[in-house]
């Protein structure tokens, strides 16, 4: 059976998807999803209201959004503007390429503590996105390494400013410091490891081991790059997918937290209360209703 467009793009399962421009006219999306990409978001003609992880926010007409995909989001109220048909240009840049971008730290980081930032719009013009997806369609690697290199250079030169945050990062302290490409290869193994092993409980040195380092220095490593434990990630990330698929399936919660990899139901149930201050049946009403 042919694959579909989104399925050609990212795979939920996967750490990190394809990269790929699509234009498409908005639409609300039924339940949140994530995938292994940053995403960037351009809108024309109306305004959209988004959910990222139980935070809402509003890009206005013509506005341009980056954020981390990996967390559950999901596009709601959309309000059309004039008589044109809308229309939303989607970049899906793999967070390994995003990562492994050098002299973009402290965005890097935002972005993987959960902030949207809007994007100045002149950076990113339709005749620049239109030559980037032509680019990309050509499945050439040269013009998707030239395409990583220009984004590159426009991260730098946004990353050197004042960022705009539509969302701000769920953690503080995380934009300082400058990151060593040896380093962020191996929080990149790590993090894909995480990502694409959520459904199973994960001990520190099941992670660590595929850096081929000594356990401690990696958690060290990892906590220096992400400005956050290696133990308090994983368990965002559970709760964060949790949070999609309570909203997202009918599956019990008991399921739900089982295929997060929380070991027992009151486990989850106490993680979910601290990090959203309510229950995952409430949850899960409060989106159905």
């Amino acid at each position: 059976m042919a694959q579909s467009i989104e399925q050609t793009i990212y795979d939920p399962s996967r750490a990190f998807g394809a990269f790929a421009i699509r234009q498409l006219v908005p639409q609300a999306m039924d339940a949140p999803h994530w995938h292994g990409h940053v995403e960037i978001n351009a809108i024309s003609g109306a305004s959209m209201l988004y959910d990222f992880d139980g935070r809402e926010v509003t890009l206005p007409d013509g506005a341009i959004a980056m954020f981390w995909a990996g967390v559950p989001h999901r596009a709601g109220q959309i309000t059309t503007f004039g008589i044109l048909e809308p229309r939303l240009t989607n970049v899906y840049l793999p967070l390994d390429r995003f990562l492994l971008m050098p002299h973009i730290a402290g965005l890097q980081r935002i972005l993987l503590a959960g902030a949207v930032i809007a994007l100045p719009q002149e950076r990113f013009s339709p005749s620049q996105l239109e030559v980037w997806q032509a680019d990309l369609e050509t499945n050439g690697a040269d013009r998707q390494s030239m395409v990583v290199m220009e984004l590159n250079v426009i991260l730098r030169r946004i990353s050197a400013g004042e960022l705009k945050f539509l969302l701000p990062p769920q953690n503080a302290d995380v934009a300082t410091g400058d990151l060593s490409s040896s380093n962020v290869r191996h929080v990149v193994a790590m993090v894909r490891m995480v990502m694409e092993n959520l459904d199973r409980p994960l001990s520190n040195a099941e992670i660590t081991k595929v850096t081929g380092l000594h356990m401690n220095y990696a958690l060290n490593l990892f906590s220096s790059v992400m400005r956050i434990p290696l133990k308090r990630f994983v368990i965002r990330m559970r709760l964060s997918r949790a949070r999609g698929l309570l909203a997202n399936s009918d599956s019990p919660i008991a399921t739900i937290a089982a295929n997060c990899g929380f070991g027992s139901i009151s486990q989850f149930y106490e993680s979910f209360k601290t990090a959203y201050g309510t229950s995952p049946r409430v949850a899960r009403l409060g989106h159905k209703v």
